[in-house]
């Protein structure tokens, strides 16, 4: 709500004036394009000079939620699962918890959760197989910052090496190398989704030879290997073990595993991908949001603990040794993260996962069915794709397309149901 004095304030940029900018048939040019189209700024959502009324502000805000909420079941192009709710724990946004520096050391703010921090890096190592004492990690902001801090963990171990990625790896992982200053290769995949390992190994042998030239005494510069656990669009499990033994021409190896939205699954598939510390990874991100349910994006970082070395000590203010990529971190994180785990445990994941694999196992069988679908499914993946339906539908169903495919993904507030309406509405669209 503005105030009454807003007049007084610059004009913030209205709908009209953005659409005066971008014309529709403009905005229609970036939709064929694959482009967003802008967020319009909102006139009566402007900050003003004086305080606007919190009671009106609320109410605007519960709307909004209300709203959002009539949207959520039919939310299921991307991951993020929506059946939960942290009511009871509203108490906990009457304080501030900031988690700064390492979760393993004190420091002088005393407002920190990391005690629940470090209960959650523990959980989730033993998750990604391996022993918790050996391995270090902390709550991060989201998956592209477990990718960065991975990285960069890569390049002070081989800093000469070049970083090999599935041509199917999240979008960001090019500005992460690009920030970073890495080289990075692509690696074609194969037709299920997961990188070709017999095309990592061809790149090597290239890159290897080429790195040797540089380096004194004809040394190897080592490989850097971006693997994914769950591959944006497809889902597709990437294999680490297969890819170490591909890569073992360059010498020196460090695999990071993007496991955002793969690896708590991968943990509990039946198929077993290889994914883990157990299978060769020298450091993980796992999504906190995608899987468990989470109000606010947040990931976990996990290396082995003899790759990551000693804290470094950080400014006497602080009072704490720090190796995270940032500083301030989100305590209420934390603690929402921690609860959700709490209140699952292995067993309860196990169940949680093994519920999503049986309906993305129900919508592969009744999206087969519809004509003009084309739908398909990597083993063991909670995504679905088909082909890329009418406008209408990929709006009403939040549909995430990458050229002719779209896909759904069966997160946990994704039930049978929901795979029933969605494929009635996909044949509504097909045959129209």
């Amino acid at each position: 709500m503005t105030s009454k004095h807003a007049k007084d304030q610059p004009a913030p940029r209205t709908t009209a004036s953005v659409r005066r900018r971008c014309s529709p048939a403009k905005l229609d040019r970036m939709k064929d394009l694959g482009a967003s189209r802008p967020i319009l700024a909102d006139q009566a959502l402007a900050i003003g000079r004086e305080p606007a009324d919190q009671g009106t502000d609320i109410k605007g805000l519960l709307r909004w939620v209300e709203a959002l909420g009539r949207e959520q079941p039919r939310s299921i192009g991307f991951p993020g699962a929506l059946d939960f709710s942290y009511q009871e724990l509203a108490p906990v946004l009457d304080v501030l918890v900031n988690n700064v520096g390492d979760p393993e050391s004190s420091d002088a703010s005393a407002v920190s959760a990391k005690a629940h921090e470090l209960a959650v890096v523990r959980f989730l190592a033993e998750t990604a197989g391996a022993d918790p004492d050996d391995i270090y990690g902390y709550v991060a902001g989201g998956g592209v910052e477990g990718i960065e801090r991975g990285l960069e963990l890569a390049r002070e171990r081989l800093p000469h090496a070049p970083v090999y990625v599935s041509d199917q790896a999240h979008y960001a992982v090019r500005k992460v190398a690009e920030r970073l200053r890495m080289k990075l290769v692509n690696v074609p995949s194969r037709p299920g989704g997961e990188m070709d390992p017999a095309e990592l190994r061809l790149r090597v042998a290239v890159r290897g030879h080429l790195g040797r030239v540089g380096l004194s005494g004809g040394r190897r510069p080592g490989a850097i290997i971006l693997a994914t656990t769950g591959s944006t669009f497809r889902g597709a499990y990437d294999n680490v073990a297969a890819l170490r033994r591909a890569a073992s021409s360059a010498g020196a190896l460090h695999v990071h595993v993007d496991a955002a939205m793969g690896g708590l699954i991968a943990a509990h598939a039946p198929s077993r991908p290889s994914w883990s510390f157990a299978d060769g990874a020298d450091s993980i991100s796992v999504s906190g949001h995608k899987v468990l349910g989470m109000p606010v994006p947040c990931s976990v970082f996990l290396a082995r603990r003899d790759h990551v070395g000693e804290g470094r000590p950080g400014a006497e203010y602080v009072g704490a040794t720090d190796r995270t990529w940032g500083c301030s971190r989100s305590g209420l994180a934390v603690l929402l993260l921690w609860a959700r785990l709490r209140s699952l445990g292995h067993e309860g994941l196990h169940e949680r996962v093994g519920a999503c694999l049986d309906v993305a196992s129900y919508a592969a069988e009744q999206l087969a069915q519809v004509e003009g679908a084309a739908a398909d499914r990597v083993t063991d993946s909670i995504v679905v794709t088909v082909n890329r339906p009418a406008e209408w539908v990929v709006d009403r169903w939040h549909l995430a397309v990458e050229g002719g495919r779209a896909h759904m993904v069966c997160v946990s507030h994704v039930t049978r149901a929901t795979v029933d309406r969605f494929r009635d509405d996909l044949a509504r669209g097909y045959a129209a």
